[in-house]
């Protein structure tokens, strides 16, 4: 006899739940979960073959449990004086998040975040055993300093989860709203810049602000501007003793050595990996003013993809773009889509289809 899920001892949190998972459809033009649709440039595939030959050799022996070449490797990467003990990484930054509200979350404690903003950040909390809070952004998605100290003072929340740029919005986020969130918050407080490398060039980042605060960590991904997404590897910067609480609650020996030497000889060509990063810019840019001519409207976006509004009947569009082979994401905001900025001609694909469809309010 097969069992149900009801059948088992499930905690009673987790019943009636559904797993997460975005549409994978094999449709020729996938822009719906952010992914950077460039493929890996052929030198550096080469490049990452070579050291996961090497790494191969010694596959039958555990890997570096600390993975100190790579968290060099990252500390040099970011910059600002960062050093390979302030640095901690794992499986995607979802294991990495996962890692903080497991240390500094869990049964009894609560997290928050703005929304909408990332739909993994209930999902982990729920798992972790921590109640989620959801606090409220203004009609443009922005958030104000003041506005944003005085939901966390009345939240009270244990974690605080500021997305900058946020997904699936886009909206930029000021260095002055985390540092008001830091001073209001007793509590942990994680700035998840997934989508850095797509903002303005000169655009701070929350990196800045980590000297003196050590209740502050900034998360970053090699998913989205390395084209790393099925290699699963993000990361964090904090403080040498907040790194030291996730080691606590790690498994051990977590980041294969297949991993580890893989992402070392991407962050070795990132001049070449980040090459692609202008290019994606553009076509975000042309998507917005596409969309504005259309009779959509684009929210102001800093990273890979555009959240857009004007859209009489989203499920109708969604499946009417399916239908012509695009895959994009309803991400459940009334009159909305989300689409990734792909290559010249996926972005060509889909303003096409979009265009033929004309389904603007």
């Amino acid at each position: 006899m097969i069992a149900s899920l009801g059948d088992l001892p499930l905690r009673d949190d987790l019943r009636g739940l559904t797993p997460y998972g975005a549409p994978q459809a094999p449709l020729p033009v996938a822009l719906n979960v952010n992914e950077n649709t460039h493929a890996v440039p052929d030198e550096v595939a080469s490049d990452i073959l070579d050291d996961i030959a090497v790494a191969l050799r010694g596959v039958n022996r555990y890997p570096d449990r600390e993975f100190s070449t790579l968290r060099e490797g990252f500390a040099s990467y970011l910059g600002h004086g960062l050093e390979a003990e302030q640095i901690w990484a794992g499986n995607g930054s979802n294991e990495v998040l996962q890692h903080i509200m497991q240390a500094f979350g869990g049964p009894g404690r609560t997290v928050f975040g703005f929304g909408p903003t990332y739909s993994m950040y209930p999902l982990i909390a729920q798992g972790t055993g921590a109640r989620w809070i959801a606090g409220e952004r203004e009609p443009d998605y922005t958030i104000t300093a003041e506005e944003a100290a005085a939901q966390v003072e009345r939240a009270d929340p244990d974690i605080v989860l500021l997305c900058s740029p946020n997904n699936p919005t886009g909206t930029p986020l000021g260095l002055d709203v985390v540092e008001a969130v830091y001073e209001a918050a007793r509590g942990i407080v994680v700035v998840d810049e997934a989508y850095q490398e797509f903002a303005p060039r000169d655009a701070a980042s929350a990196l800045t602000l980590l000297d003196g605060r050590p209740r502050l960590a900034v998360s970053r991904t090699m998913s989205k501007a390395f084209a790393f997404a099925g290699a699963r590897v993000g990361y964090l910067a904090a403080d040498p003793a907040f790194i030291d609480a996730l080691r606590l609650v790690r498994l051990p020996y977590h980041l294969s050595a297949l991993t580890q030497a893989a992402a070392i000889a991407a962050l070795r060509n990132s001049d070449i990996m980040l090459g692609m990063v202008d290019e994606i810019i553009e076509q975000r840019d042309r998507i917005t003013a596409t969309l504005e001519a259309l009779g959509y409207q684009p929210h102001e976006s800093w990273s890979n993809f555009v959240l857009f509004g004007g859209v009489a009947d989203p499920h109708a569009t969604f499946e009417a773009l399916y239908e012509r082979g695009i895959l994009v994401r309803d991400v459940g905001i009334p009159g909305h889509l989300r689409v990734t900025a792909g290559t010249e001609a996926e972005t060509t694909a889909f303003l096409d289809a979009l265009a033929s469809i004309g389904s603007a309010s």
